[in-house]
């Protein structure tokens, strides 16, 4: 029988690398996962068991479909500092199936334009690479941090769901998504 190898999409920008997860990430992916700052808008920071988890299931996706939440090293460091890419969510979403582009970087590297270098690399991949006709992305109505990179990227407002994942009494059940059709894209650079 046969064996098909998928093949595994890494790039680079001027300042990152979108790589598979490696063994090292582990601990400060812990660390990113158990900060208050970066966890302020989902239902509570993760344990080390449960970030490694999530590791785990993204470089699995990965290793499966060639894509997914790719791991974020800084070039001029070679330090881990996050996570950005894409995601096909299994979660019963109101807008499902689709492909949502996501991130989570250390507190240390925000406003410095490298979560936006990064989602752009990973809006191009999908659309010029993997042929995505449409990327979402959603959030916590007030994680306004994360909705401004939406509107930098070029993604418009499509309306508010309750997201069926979290618990009302979080305060974070309610969400907004954001669109970004291939078509209507402007060109994407890094």
């Amino acid at each position: 029988m046969p064996s098909f190898m998928t093949r595994l999409i890494e790039s680079e920008t001027p300042r990152l690398r979108l790589r598979q997860w490696r063994p090292a990430d582990r601990a400060p992916f812990a660390a990113l996962n158990a900060d208050p700052q970066v966890m302020a808008c989902f239902p509570a920071p993760l344990s080390r068991g449960e970030s490694d988890a999530l590791a785990e299931r993204c470089e699995a996706l990965i290793a499966a479909r060639g894509w997914g939440f790719w791991a974020v090293e800084s070039k001029a460091t070679e330090a881990f500092i996050g996570f950005v890419g894409l995601h096909a969510p299994a979660a019963d979403l109101p807008f499902a199936p689709c492909i949502e582009i996501g991130w989570r970087l250390e507190a240390a590297h925000w406003g410095q334009g490298l979560a936006s270098e990064a989602a752009r690399e990973a809006l191009r991949i999908g659309f010029d690479e993997l042929g995505f006709p449409e990327i979402v992305s959603f959030t916590a109505l007030r994680n306004h941090r994360s909705r401004a990179l939406m509107e930098r990227l070029g993604m418009h407002p499509a309306g508010q769901f309750e997201h069926p994942q979290v618990a009302p009494e979080t305060g974070l059940r309610t969400h907004v998504l954001y669109r970004l059709k291939a078509a209507a894209q402007a060109p994407l650079q890094p």
